[in-house]
């Protein structure tokens, strides 16, 4: 059983993946069209990042695989501490946004 742990480096696409999981539980297909349907096509995790990126979050104990059902497919979810990871994570970008903001980075050209 991995070990759970909060490590402060989160990349995109565990951001995306965790995000994903954060609503319901899925297998890796449907993570991937959950990923590239909330960032309306501008994300797209390959299944080599997936699968790869799936493997780290399964050892820090960000999320777990599900039990199979009829299905055969791994499915799977996000856990508590995945969820501390992720929020912290969100509240991190939201205040890099609000910095880059207050800096008129975000005006535009002209």
């Amino acid at each position: 059983m991995p070990t759970p742990s909060i490590d402060s480096r989160v990349s995109p696409a565990m951001l995306h993946i965790l995000l994903a999981l954060a609503s319901r539980d899925l297998h890796g297909y449907a993570v991937m069209a959950a990923i590239r349907e909330r960032t309306e096509g501008r994300v797209d995790i390959g299944p080599g990042t997936l699968y790869r990126t799936i493997a780290h979050l399964l050892e820090r104990g960000w999320i777990e695989e599900v039990p199979p059902a009829d299905d055969a497919r791994k499915t799977y979810r996000i856990t508590s501490l995945g969820k501390r990871v992720a929020g912290g994570e969100a509240r991190r970008l939201s205040a890099l946004v609000s910095w880059a903001a207050e800096s008129d980075l975000l005006a535009g050209t002209e």
